[in-house]
């Protein structure tokens, strides 16, 4: 596994008045807690970060992170993001233990698909299912990613989370819960063409009233008065 750095510096002053004054100065702040050792207050340079935060191994992968000098294994668990500016606002590390196993969610890679008998076949789409799954293994062993290979993948195919190949020491804990939690992360199947028919207007005359019937009509002529 690649080695990704992330710099910080420790931070003494805490509360929503001091992150609002480091957001402005352009860091943003973050908090480092587990492996039995007390949570660090921390703050990191934004547009470093916001360009690491940019690459799915920030998300991923274990990240050596140095504050003040000092380097620590961690995982990032939680990032708050402005609603509408391009601007990150707190961060969580989770620091590692090597000894102990951890659970991650780490993303799947679809391989081969283009060329695959599914792919190549008009009118079958390939459903991804999931885009992510989560694994349980020592930190050591924990993958950047998972590679679904589709180059076999044909129409009525369904790939399972039990069928994925993973790497040595890694597990799937939700197998562990049945063969109702090996759900599908791939299916092939014929495309649905839905065609929505709509009713032609039926022409529908216009009958006046009664009322405006009789108010329309002539009035019928009085008769003549007889001559004597």
């Amino acid at each position: 596994m690649a080695t990704h750095n992330i710099t910080a510096t420790s931070r003494k002053v805490e509360g929503k008045g001091a992150s609002r004054r480091l957001r402005h100065s352009g860091q943003v702040p973050a908090i480092v807690y587990g492996a039995q050792a007390a949570p660090e207050n921390v703050q990191l340079e934004h547009t470093a970060l916001w360009l690491a935060s940019q690459n799915e191994w920030f998300y991923s992968s274990i990240l050596q992170l140095s504050v003040d000098g000092k380097s620590q294994k961690v995982l990032l668990r939680d990032m708050q993001r402005h609603p509408f500016k391009q601007q990150i606002l707190h961060l969580d590390f989770q620091r590692i233990d090597e000894n102990v196993a951890i659970r991650f969610n780490v993303p799947l890679h679809f391989l081969n698909q283009e060329v695959s008998p599914a792919g190549k076949t008009a009118g079958v789409v390939v459903l991804h299912e999931l885009n992510e799954i989560r694994v349980s293994c020592l930190p050591k062993d924990l993958p950047e990613f998972v590679e679904v290979d589709l180059s076999a993948l044909a129409l009525g195919d369904i790939i399972h989370i039990s069928q994925l190949n993973l790497p040595e020491g890694v597990s799937i804990p939700e197998l562990k819960l049945g063969k109702e939690h090996d759900v599908a992360v791939v299916i092939a199947r014929h495309a649905r063409v839905e065609v929505e028919e709509e009713a032609p207007e039926a022409a529908v005359a216009e009958v006046p009233s009664t009322k405006a019937a009789k108010a329309a009509a002539p009035a019928a002529a009085a008769p003549a008065p007889k001559k004597k």
